[in-house]
Order: C-alpha cells, then structure tokens, then sequence
C-alpha cells in the first residue's frame, strides 16, 4: 500500500459519506461537510427536524414527490453553522449528490465558494446556470480506493 497521504478532497468527501451514514430519510441518504481553510466547520445529514418523527420510524411524507419531513444536508449543514454563529462566507462544501435547486440557491447566497460533490443526482440547470453566473466552482469528487484500503482493514478487524 503506497504511504501517499489522502487528498483533501477525498478525505473531505469522505466525512461527507460518514455523515449520510446518519440520514433518517429512506429516500436518498445524503452527507454534507462544510470546510474553511481546510478546517471542517459543519456537518449534515437529511432528515428530520430534531424532535419530529423520522422517515425510519413512519416513512416518508411525500407530496409532489418530495419528502416533506426531511430537511436536506446541506441545509442542515448551514444551519448549524446559523445556530452557532459559524460564518460560512468564502466556505466550500462536500456533498454526496449534487445539491437541489433551492440547496444551491442557499448555498450560494451563503457565500459559498466552491461545491464539490460526489455522485450526479438531477443536476437541476438553472443550479447550474446560477452556479456559473455567480462565478463558484464546482467540483466532481472521484474516491480512490486505494486510500481506502486501510479503513477496510480497519472494519474488517485486521490489524495494518
């Protein structure tokens, strides 16, 4: 195994994976990690409103073919960061799917700089229309197994 360390885009997109891990939503499980300066300053997951039923406990509410219950990752990555008064201006963002039409819309007027994401999930057009317009980049994150090798090991109880 090469002893090359993780880049950053994969090591951030990685946490982002971890956090879908914590998704309530049976839909789509979606992870998201807010960065700074290479400094992870929020994290999310979809679901639920903290204290409401969850889409694992009673399924999803859907109407026009959107659940209801669940708000999005990268929402609830820039709402921790309201809450705790965590600026987000100059920030990027690691998410697992290409961020919504209105998660994009929050995004950018966030101030977010830069959205990496992992898998293509209904680019929505005019996102990407604003996205161009406002002059943020956007970034298709690809995961090396190879720097996760070591992990696997680590699951599988195998020591390296």
């Amino acid at each position: 195994m090469s002893n090359e360390r993780i880049p950053w885009d994969q090591y951030f997109m990685a946490q982002a994976v971890l956090l879908s891990l914590r998704s309530t939503c049976t839909r789509l499980e979606v992870g998201a990690t807010l960065v700074r300066e290479k400094r992870i300053i929020a994290g999310g997951y979809n679901g639920a409103v903290s204290g409401d039923t969850h889409c694992i406990d009673e399924g999803c509410y859907v109407v026009d073919g959107h659940c209801l219950r669940t708000i999005h990752a990268e929402m609830n990555a820039l709402l921790q960061c309201a809450k705790l008064g965590i600026p987000t201006e100059g920030s990027e963002i690691y998410v697992t799917h290409f961020p919504c039409l209105a998660c994009t819309k929050a995004l950018l007027q966030a101030g977010i700089k830069k959205i990496n994401y992992l898998h293509d999930y209904r680019n929505d057009s005019y996102a990407q229309s604003l996205i161009k317009q406002l002059g943020v980049s956007v970034h298709q994150v690809s995961l090396d197994s190879t720097h996760f090798a070591k992990l696997q090991k680590e699951l599988s109880g195998e020591h390296v």
